[in-house]
């Protein structure tokens, strides 16, 4: 039988050694790098990929010709090397090489306590890591030495052999549980749930154990120079100083000179200025803020690894900003190091991480951020503890417009039904306001006033709960929180965005206030304005209900003319607070029946308001009921039908601009058409927009201009966009509706079965979430196409949720689109997102 060579595929790390990051790992080349900028690294052996996997498939690896780098009697650790420090890997194992002339040999220097102590540390860890035997076997008690006597029986009579005394063979099997645990089912699992492909690589690396033992100043550590919380420069970590005689235990110094105790910069000043020197020397050369992991023997320091200080997303925008402004790194490269998704931490308070989360519930994030309030199951409890000075948390089975002015009022919002795109994701997102929906698990009684949670909790009116927005979970009492952090910082960074990205970003904006937050985070105008949600307040919604069940068209012209004011003072405010940028108004798009009550309590006020008998009222509330309202009597069908209700809101339009221009603001107002399907449709609407703006330019006798435009949200508009063009000036696709129709999916229930689709492979994504770029995309790219050959000039743009998806931005971008529009509060993720993509498409030209 033909003798196996034993592998001898390994490197010493030296600074020019050719180490690198796809085969040896991140470890092996963060050491080479601390090696090239000279800081005391022990000396340490890397084992590329290729010979760890060998290892794991049972070929012999050559021990000895490792150990000959450490001497004649050595003593090492082994350390997971995989190519990303997030995939994880096996744990560390310390002080291989210890054997019983090592122990004597340690003991006579630092004493038989430290000795056994250490001998003992590491045939526990060798027997439960490297032989796998039961951890309780090598649980024993009393002294050092019979703790120890104890460990070595306890080995003898499990192994039928002594403890194995020979480093080469302790390496050789350390070697080889550690391959074979990250070739595992279990470990690759959990690391492709980190997001590792599934054949990731590991590395491993041999350093030699720099004992934290001596007379003089002496123990391990970690030492940071920012706060992994906020990103502020400070000093953090910890220091076990085991200096003096050992006791068993560590004592723990502060870092930095404190009050409360001892310090290493009061004990070893200078090892403390050498710490600080090797961190500048890591920040600048590494051009990272690291985390530096050091030893300390009898005063000599040793740096034993150095890591990317963990952090928070606003630990991680403040220092990727710092290293820019001390120029470390380049302004491109501070936006590529924060991701856009992690914006949406930053804008609103979140759930401390470090504190206590007792879930009840778990849904879709629709809405990021975090709010404590006190459940109420009704919009009118909602406004009645808004009164109160009370924040609550509206919880529904699902929203409707109805539920707009309880959302107003409430601090979050909880679902029982619902994806990303129903009707509360869509508005909670508009307004900033928390959200999770789709809760199914979750049971609702809204006579008994209660939600009964699945694991049999009830919850009732008034009591207190949490709604996490971000991770998609309802949590029971207050949770701790965490403040936004919209600092200097963070408008440096979006400013730095703003200098890079070649595509416009706005906001979807229905309000004044929604308007402001657009400002505030410096959307480029607002691409949608869907004036329906300026109905639903207490004064203006009466008198909408008014003109729906106005039996002639002159009645329907006073109500409408009530309206008309109201309607004009909103788009004044529109367009100061936006100074001057674009606002694209949708005309009004939900079907009518939208505005009424359906409750008994409801249709008994709207009676008594309307002086009509309640059965009247109620008959004709159902008489307005549609079988499937979202394919009805909506969008431009009202305008064609009812085209009062579009005269009114062009008139109100256009007298706002005059008279917001007139103040020396000038205003294009960009009025948009919903839910075209046809060519004739744009054209009577058209008409009779015109014939409002030649009639408010002779009322007043002064020039005005506006630009008219469709909201392209059928298939078939999409499709016949070139004809549609003759008549428009700009195509906005609403993607929410588009997908809707294109896939045949309600956007509202699709929550139910989407997980099962996805996870089936049925879709790649949710198509509400993350655009459809081969079905809705094509429609998309078709539509910009024949819209454009028509019309040159024509501008594009999307509306729909997925303006703020980073994905769904980089292929309007490529599709040559000219603005993307989102919910205000996805404004700063869209800004970054449009940065990254442009960067990147700078470095490699054909990425574009």
């Amino acid at each position: 039988m033909q003798k196996i060579e034993p592998i001898s595929d390994f490197d010493r790390i030296t600074p020019t050694a050719a180490i690198s990051l796809k085969t040896h790992g991140f470890r092996a080349k963060c050491l080479q790098r601390l090696v090239r900028l000279d800081l005391p690294v022990p000396v340490t052996v890397a084992l590329p990929a290729t010979t760890v996997r060998a290892i794991a498939a049972g070929h012999p690896v050559d021990c000895p010709a490792i150990l000959a780098d450490f001497g004649p009697t050595p003593l090492v650790s082994v350390r997971p090397s995989p190519e990303n420090p997030d995939w994880g890997g096996p744990a560390t194992v310390l002080n291989i090489g210890m054997n019983a002339a090592r122990h004597a040999a340690l003991a006579r220097i630092h004493g038989e306590e430290a000795a056994d102590a250490i001998y003992l540390g590491f045939i526990q860890s060798y027997a439960i890591h490297v032989a796998r035997l039961d951890p309780e076997m090598f649980e024993t008690g009393g002294s050092s030495s019979e703790a120890l006597r104890a460990a070595l029986h306890a080995w003898a009579e499990e192994m039928d052999e002594p403890f194995p005394q020979d480093p080469a063979q302790q390496l050789s099997e350390v070697l080889r549980s550690m391959a074979r645990a990250w070739e595992g089912t279990t470990a690759r699992l959990l690391r492709q749930a980190k997001g590792a492909p599934a054949e990731a690589r590991l590395g491993l690396v041999v350093q030699e154990m720099a004992q934290d033992l001596g007379q003089g100043i002496s123990g391990s550590g970690v030492i940071q120079f920012v706060d992994p919380a906020t990103g502020v420069p400070q000093v953090t970590g910890r220091f076990f100083n085991r200096s003096r005689a050992w006791h068993g235990k560590a004592e723990t110094l502060y870092l930095t000179q404190d009050p409360r105790g001892p310090s290493l910069e009061e004990r070893a000043p200078e090892i403390f200025a050498a710490l600080c020197r090797h961190g500048s020397v890591c920040r600048a050369r590494l051009r990272e803020e690291m985390q530096i992991e050091f030893t300390i023997e009898d005063s000599h320091l040793s740096v034993l690894d150095a890591v990317k200080v963990q952090r928070s997303s606003r630990a991680g925008l403040r220092i990727a900003v710092a290293l820019a402004d001390d120029q470390v790194i380049t302004r491109s490269e501070a936006l590529l190091r924060v991701e856009p998704r992690a914006l949406s931490e930053l804008l609103h308070p979140q759930v401390d991480p470090r504190g206590r989360r007792d879930r009840f519930a778990r849904g879709i994030a629709a809405s990021p951020g975090a709010a404590v309030g006190r459940i109420v199951f009704s919009s009118q409890a909602a406004q009645a503890s808004a009164a109160r000075g009370e924040p609550c948390i509206l919880v529904r089975r699902e929203t409707s417009p109805e539920d707009i002015r309880g959302m107003n009022c409430a601090a979050g919002v909880l679902t029982e039904r619902g994806g990303v795109t129903s009707h509360a994701a869509v508005i909670a997102r508009g307004l900033g306001l928390p959200c999770v929906v789709g809760a199914s698990e979750i049971r609702l009684d809204a006579r008994e006033r209660r939600l009964v949670a699945p694991d049999g909790r009830v919850f009732r009116e008034g009591d207190l709960i949490t709604v996490d927005g971000t991770a998609g979970e309802a949590l029971a009492g207050e949770a701790a929180m965490l403040a936004p952090a919209l600092d200097s910082c963070f408008r440096k960074l979006l400013s730095w965005a703003d200098e890079m990205r070649d595509i416009g970003v706005r906001a979807n904006a229905d309000t004044p206030a929604d308007a402001l937050v657009a400002r505030q985070f410096e959307a480029q105008g607002i691409g949608l304005c869907r004036t329906e949600h300026m109905f639903f307040t207490d004064d203006r919604l009466v008198v909408m209900r008014e003109m729906i069940f106005a039996d002639s068209a002159t009645d329907r012209a006073a109500a409408l003319a009530r309206l008309l004011p109201m309607q004009r003072a909103d788009f004044v405010q529109l367009f100061e607070i936006m100074q001057g940028h674009p606002v694209c108004i949708r005309l009004l798009d939900p079907p009518l029946h939208e505005f009424l009550p359906h409750s008994r309590e409801g249709l008994l006020e709207l009676a008594e308001a309307l002086d009509r008998p309640l059965s009247e009222v109620t008959r004709r509330v159902e008489a307005m009921a549609e079988f499937n309202p979202m394919l009805g009597m909506r969008g431009v069908r009202l305008g064609v039908a009812i085209p009062e209700i579009y005269d009114m809101q062009a008139q109100a339009i256009f007298e706002a601009t005059l008279e917001v221009a007139g103040r020396g603001d000038p205003v294009v107002p960009e009025i948009m058409i919903p839910l075209v399907s046809a060519r004739r449709e744009v054209e009577l609407v058209k008409t009779r927009i015109d014939a409002v703006a030649a009639a408010v330019h002779t009322k007043y006798g002064r020039e005005f201009a506006y630009r008219l435009g469709v909201m392209v949200e059928t298939p078939r508009a999409a499709l016949r966009a070139g004809e549609i063009a003759q008549h428009a000036a700009f195509l906005s696709f609403g993607t929410n509706d588009l997908t809707q129709m294109t896939y045949g999916l309600s956007r509202d229930d699709a929550g139910r079965f989407m997980n099962t689709y996805v996870q089936s492979g049925v879709f790649p994504e949710d198509p509400f979430h993350i655009l459809d770029v081969d079905g809705v995309g094509e429609l998309l790219l078709i539509g910009a196409e024949r819209g454009r050959a028509t019309r040159p000039d024509l501008v594009v743009s999307i509306c729909g949720e997925h303006g703020g998806d980073p994905e769904s931005i980089e292929f309007c971008r490529r599709a040559g689109f000219d603005y993307v529009s989102c919910s205000p509060y996805r404004v700063p993720l869209a800004r970054l997102a449009a940065a990254h993509l442009a960067i990147r498409s700078r470095e490699q030209p054909n990425a574009s």
